[in-house]
């Protein structure tokens, strides 16, 4: 205990204050917003959304068309980050060995020979899954276990990972020629589908002012692995109400058609609700996201921010959905303004 005192990353005592580790928090979040936003431009909400997954130990997945930064996005977080960093570009010829890795017949000095398992790039902390969706569903099924526990199996034998273990994937929409859907299983084992929209004209001209000069923009390296890990646990560590985790319950719930609180919309469009794993995103992300803004525990307002990246890529639609033009947003905000918060709700 008196070796925590002053120390706003150590390990916290149960009594003790936890204000000068969240303020501490707040400091590193906003210090790594604000690298990974001098080579990033407009993207604020989105990088907020980035370090959300990575804080919480899940998965991120970027949807955009392509050129609009995804890939830079990752490298830059790589770079703030003192941890190894792989990337994997995903081509429809790519196989799972390419990536988990294989066993291969090696011989010793004696000239004994035996297999040996060759690691593949999947062996890293920082994994950027480049254009996952131009891969064929084999090989997309191949991170499936990698991202789910951490560890990957070749023949009999099961290989654990590097931790921390984040897997950031980008994706083309999939009305571009070339692209396989991820099988539904592996969409929600990534913590947020996170859209990359267009630029507008003020941020396309400083786009070009940053990237045509004879200087490119780079970030400082800020967060190692021991620093993460902490901050990590600070998330876990952050104090939700009851009312708080019942309104979340209620929101999944509400996704599923045969819940008497589901909206007109869920009803008519809506095939699969939102797994409960849906509900532990929205719980994880709440709590990082409350000390991100300096506060000690997550509120109503939180939930609601993480709603659609949390939720979106979960909501299976149906045909009818489709013919209407009906997306998964769409949905998820019915169903936000339907549910009317508890009474004790609107105090926080």
């Amino acid at each position: 205990m008196e070796q925590n005192q002053g120390d706003p990353t150590g390990p916290p005592a149960p009594e003790e204050d936890i204000q000068p580790r969240v303020e501490e928090f707040a400091r590193l979040f906003g210090a790594l917003e604000h690298e990974l936003a001098k080579v990033i431009v407009g993207h604020e909400a989105i990088i907020r959304q980035t370090l959300l997954c990575l804080l919480t130990g899940g998965h991120a997945l970027l949807e955009g068309a392509p050129g609009l930064g995804k890939t830079l996005l990752v490298r830059t977080l790589g770079q703030a980050l003192d941890l190894p960093f792989s990337r994997i570009q995903f081509t429809p010829d790519l196989m799972p060995a390419d990536i988990i890795g294989t066993s291969i017949l090696a011989t010793d000095a004696a000239g004994n020979r035996s297999l040996q398992f060759q690691p593949g790039p999947l062996w890293s902390n920082l994994i950027l899954a480049d254009e996952i969706n131009r891969a064929t569903p084999k090989t997309q099924s191949a991170l499936l276990e990698a991202m789910a526990e951490q560890s990957v199996s070749v023949g009999r034998t099961t290989h654990r990972l590097a931790d921390p273990f984040f897997v950031l994937a980008t994706q083309n929409p999939l009305e571009m020629e070339g692209t396989y859907p991820l099988p539904e299983a592996q969409l929600d084992r990534f913590a947020m589908k996170i859209l990359m929209p267009s630029p507008g004209l003020d941020e396309l001209m400083e786009i070009l002012r940053r990237t045509t000069g004879t200087q490119r923009p780079s970030s400082l390296t800020l967060l190692n692995a021991a620093r993460l890990a902490w901050m990590k646990h600070l998330v876990r560590a952050i104090p939700v109400a009851e009312v708080v985790r019942r309104y979340i319950s209620r929101v999944v719930l509400a996704t599923h058609p045969d819940n008497g609180e589901a909206p007109a919309m869920v009803r008519k469009y809506v095939r699969y609700g939102v797994s409960p794993r849906g509900a532990q995103t929205m719980m994880l992300c709440a709590k990082a996201l409350a000390p991100a803004q300096g506060r000690c525990n997550a509120a109503l307002a939180d939930v609601r921010v993480v709603a659609l990246p949390a939720l979106r890529h979960r909501l299976i639609l149906n045909f009818d959905a489709t013919m209407d033009g009906v997306g998964t947003d769409a949905v998820i905000e019915d169903v936000l303004q339907s549910l009317q918060p508890d009474p004790l709700l609107t105090e926080l």
